[in-house]
């Protein structure tokens, strides 16, 4: 045998340790020099981070109050455990089904029709010649959005008023037949048409991001091909913006089960309580407004929602992937 063939025996574990300084050690230097190297970037990342932590997961440690039958004075650790009794009882109760059914209908209503608004403001100044027209058009339509909610339903309720309010004095001296736009007939069309009108042109500002990004050369092809506005819009512009328009659709579903609280709260009253008692103004009075305070049973509703909120998100996003290939996740 010549001295070529002859094998060498090396040891394992001598080979074993330098395969794990190899894979392990290299990492963490490579990671300790990038931090050294931008630590300045990684010290903007500590504020957000901390309030990440602080205010969204080390608040989770209350959620435990929904299984408990919560007393200030004992505190969360110390009040007794009565499992998923809270969840059982709003469940069972003779309101589940009410507020229930107001939330989906509120929101549902308000997703058919708010979500293509934007869409369609966003394309329409897209498609404006004159630079002029479209800032002043999105001056006009941004500018509701940062009114505070409790001004825009005083607002609402000066205009609509039965009792004075501008709206109704010009439906009298048409000689038509005034209304209570806040009776439980016409609560949701003004909560939903209130709300288009303050947050329609903030809504459409995302779309207008995405249609910057739509190649203007295929629009000069279209137009060479003969394709007129409404052609190049259905076949060049939703199809840039459809990525955007279903990630904002899945959020939308997400949130299904979550109205605007403030606004619904304010505008509630004895006429209209039937329709719009929706889940986050029942938790509300069940939590602070009733004369026994059953903050266990509040938590348990939130959960509740939560829950059924991330139940919708997944289901959209899965429905959302089958039907376009696109999602959020």
């Amino acid at each position: 045998m010549s001295v070529e063939q002859v094998p060498i025996a090396v040891p394992a574990a001598p080979l074993l340790a330098a395969a794990q300084v190899t894979h392990t050690g290299r990492p963490k230097r490579h990671l300790a020099r990038r931090v050294a190297r931008s630590w300045q970037l990684y010290l903007l990342l500590v504020p957000p981070a901390a309030y990440t932590v602080i205010f969204l997961y080390w608040p989770l440690y209350g959620l435990q109050i929904a299984f408990r039958n919560y007393s200030v004075a004992l505190g969360i650790s110390g009040s007794p455990w009565v499992g998923t009794a809270n969840l059982r009882q709003f469940v069972n109760s003779f309101e589940f089904w009410t507020v229930i059914r107001n939330t989906l209908i509120l929101n549902g209503y308000q997703l058919v029709a708010l979500f293509p608004l934007p869409i369609i403001l966003a394309i329409l100044l897209n498609t404006v010649r004159s630079r002029r027209y479209s800032r002043t058009v999105q001056m006009i339509t941004y500018a509701p959005h940062f009114i505070s909610t409790v001004v825009v339903v005083g607002m609402v309720i000066m205009l609509f008023s039965p009792d004075g309010g501008i709206i109704n004095q010009a439906i009298g001296g048409l000689g038509g037949q005034q209304q209570d736009f806040l009776s439980d007939t016409w609560f949701r069309h003004t909560y939903v048409w209130s709300g288009a009108w303050q947050t329609l042109g903030y809504s459409a500002i995302i779309y207008l991001a995405a249609l910057s990004g739509v190649d203007p050369e295929l629009h000069e092809a279209a137009r060479v091909d003969g394709a007129n506005m409404v052609r190049r819009i259905w076949h060049i512009d939703l199809p840039g913006i459809l990525p955007v328009m279903v990630v904002v659709l899945i959020l939308n579903m997400g949130s299904m089960l979550s109205t605007g609280f403030e606004k619904v709260l304010l505008m509630q009253n004895p006429l209209n309580l039937s329709v719009s008692e929706v889940i986050d103004t029942y938790s509300y009075r069940v939590a602070f407004v009733s004369p026994l305070p059953q903050y266990s049973y509040a938590a348990a509703i939130s959960l509740f929602q939560s829950v059924m909120g991330l139940c919708l998100l997944v289901s959209a996003n899965w429905l959302a992937r089958r039907a376009t290939r696109e999602s959020l996740f």
